[in-house]
């Protein structure tokens, strides 16, 4: 394979026809090279428009995310670099490493200690320093190091937390996934005031939920 022809391939072909123009975050996926954070039985697939299984034998909902969904939630984000960001579900460390290139720090929290060390891993051999991956359960807020500018999920929610909204900052922007398959909302929030949120609803798109996600109240009759 040809891995410069295959990025630019995912660059142009991909990412750029899915309302990805910011140049500055076009240039980035040519910086971070997606491959060196894929497992090694599936690195063949880096490019391709999918969701790559995270590990070997990886359960359902550990996927990476498709890289035109990646891209995406770092133009709407519009990170900068005086900012720090939370990252709920670290997985491959991928997108943290795409983050800690606009941001000033990121915390990104890991439920599975397999794929802690997993992303963990890879961060380090990417000499990316601006990330601490802690082990955790942030799926509804984590308030170690709140508030934040900058919040992202990388597994669904069917309901947004709002102890994660009463985490992000003054003017901070966080991304989900938001509701239930097969159809769910990706959702950008910035908070506009001491209890005000602005919304904008940005694609449809289905993303295996976060473990221990805030679930809507069950009724049985």
């Amino acid at each position: 394979m040809n891995v410069e022809q295959a990025r630019f391939n995912m660059v142009e072909q991909q990412i750029r026809p899915w309302e990805v123009l910011d140049q500055d975050v076009l240039d980035l996926l040519y910086v971070v090279r997606r491959e060196e954070f894929v497992a090694e039985a599936h690195r063949a697939f880096a490019f391709f428009d999918l969701e790559i299984p995270l590990c070997e034998n990886a359960d359902e909902g550990e996927r990476m995310m498709h890289p035109k969904v990646e891209a995406r939630i770092l133009q709407e984000l519009a990170v900068k670099k005086s900012e720090r960001a939370l990252e709920v579900g670290t997985g491959s460390g991928y997108l943290a490493a795409l983050l800690a290139a606009r941001a000033h720090n990121v915390y990104s929290v890991e439920i599975n200690p397999k794929l802690k060390a997993f992303g963990e891993g890879n961060l380090r051999r990417a000499g990316v320093d601006n990330v601490a991956v802690e082990l955790g359960d942030a799926a509804q807020g984590w308030h170690r190091h709140a508030p934040y500018d900058v919040i992202v999920l990388t597994g669904s929610t069917p309901l947004m937390p709002p102890t994660l909204l009463s985490q992000l900052g003054a003017g901070g922007r966080l991304f989900a996934v938001v509701g239930d398959p097969p159809v769910m909302e990706a959702r950008l929030i910035t908070r506009v005031g001491e209890r005000s949120y602005h919304t904008t609803d940005l694609f449809e798109t289905c993303l295996a939920p976060l473990k221990n996600a805030l679930q809507p109240a069950r009724f049985d009759f």
